[in-house]
C-alpha cells in the first residue's frame, strides 16, 4: 500500500518519557486559540488537528524531544515496511541521502500524559477441544491456584472486575464452554519457576506479562496447544460475552484473521501490559507479545499524508 501510494497514510504510534509533559506544553501554547480541523470517528472519538508554524515553538519542542527515546506502541509493521522502502530506494539510488524515504510519519505521545489509557485485549481461542473447568484446573496443576466463580457467559464483566481489582499480571480468568463455567487462576511460585525455565532466554519483565504467561505457560506448555490458529482478540466485555455465547464468525475478524464458524471452547480475560512494561521490555531489545497492549485513543489514519516520492 505504501509503495503503491508513495506515501505514509497512517502514523506509527510512539510513546516517550516526559514527566513534566514539557514538549506537549510547548505545542499547546503555540496553538493558542486557533481553530482545529475536526473529525469524529466510528467510536465517537473527536480528533482535532492543528498546524504549528512558529519556528521558535518547533525549535523548543525539538530540543526537548531530541534526547528522548521513542518506543513503538503500535505500528512496528509500518516501521519495518518504511525501512524496506528506504533500502529499496537506496539500492536504486546509491549514495543519495536525505530523501523522503529516510523519514517516516510518526505520532509521539508522552507516557506521562494523563489522557493515556492502556486497555486489555482478551483472548477467545480457536481450535481448542471442549474442556471442562475441572479438566482445566487439573491441567493447570500446581502452577496455578484456581477458584471456580460461577456459570454463564454473562459473568465476563464480573470476572474482569475481579482481575482488574487484583491488578496482577499473573491473575487471569478462564471460561470453559463444556460446563459453562468461569474460573479465576492465580500463578503460584511453582508456576513462576516453570515459566522461568521455559522462557529462560527472555527478560524477567517479559516472563511476568499476563499474555506471555497465558500463551507460553498455559496454552503451549500446560495445555499442549502449540499450533493453534490465531485467537479472536476482543477488547469490549459485551463482545466477549456475545462471542462466547454465539460462537465465532465465518469471515475475517477485525484483525484480519479467518473465523472458524465454530464455538469458542476456551476464553481468557487477562490484564494489559503497563507503560513500564513497554519501556523495560523495549530496553532489553525484546518485542512485546502480540496484542499485549491497546492504547486508547488512537489517531485516525489519513489525517496527514507523508509523501515518499519528492
Amino acid at each position: 500500500l505504501m509503495t503503491a501510494c508513495q506515501a505514509n497514510l497512517s502514523p506509527i504510534f510512539s510513546i516517550y518519557p516526559d514527566p513534566e509533559n514539557e514538549a506537549q506544553e510547548i505545542l499547546e501554547t503555540a496553538i493558542g486559540d486557533n481553530t482545529p480541523l475536526t473529525a469524529t470517528d466510528h467510536l465517537g472519538v473527536v480528533h482535532e488537528l492543528w498546524l504549528v508554524t512558529d519556528p521558535t515553538a518547533i525549535s523548543k519542542a525539538a530540543s526537548v524531544m531530541g534526547a528522548k527515546p521513542l518506543f513503538i506502541a503500535d505500528g512496528h509493521h509500518r516501521y519495518e515496511t518504511a525501512l524496506n522502502i528506504q533500502q529499496q530506494y537506496r539500492q536504486q539510488h546509491p549514495g543519495e541521502r536525505d530523501h523522503p524515504t529516510d523519514y517516516v510519519l510518526m505520532s509521539c505521545v508522552s507516557m506521562d500524559d494523563p489522557g493515556m489509557i492502556v486497555l486489555p485485549t482478551h483472548r477467545l481461542f480457536r481450535g481448542v477441544q471442549p474442556i471442562t473447568s475441572t479438566e482445566l484446573v487439573d491441567q493447570l496443576g500446581e502452577s496455578f491456584d484456581c477458584e471456580r466463580v460461577g456459570t454463564g457467559t454473562r459473568l465476563a464483566e464480573d470476572i474482569w472486575a475481579r482481575v482488574e481489582l487484583e491488578d496482577r499480571q499473573s491473575t487471569m480468568g478462564f471460561y470453559c464452554r463444556a460446563d459453562d463455567t468461569w474460573i479465576m487462576a492465580r500463578l503460584t511460585e511453582a508456576g513462576r519457576a516453570r515459566m522461568d525455565r521455559l522462557m529462560a532466554d527472555r527478560s524477567e519483565e517479559w516472563r511476568s506479562l499476563g499474555v506471555a504467561l497465558l500463551h507460553k505457560l498455559v496454552m503451549d506448555d500446560l495445555l499442549g496447544y502449540q499450533d493453534l490458529p490465531t485467537p479472536l482478540y476482543v477488547r469490549e466485555l459485551d463482545l466477549v460475552e456475545s462471542a462466547l455465547r454465539d460462537g465465532d464468525g465465518e469471515g475475517r475478524d477485525a484483525t484480519g484473521q479467518q473465523g472458524s464458524g465454530q464455538p469458542f471452547n476456551l476464553g481468557c480475560i487477562v490484564m494489559p501490559a503497563t507503560l513500564d512494561h513497554v519501556r523495560a521490555i523495549s530496553e532489553h531489545g525484546e518485542r512485546m507479545p502480540a496484542k499485549s497492549t491497546y492504547f486508547y485513543p488512537k489517531m485516525l489514519s489519513g489525517l496527514l499524508f507523508n509523501p515518499l516520492d519528492s
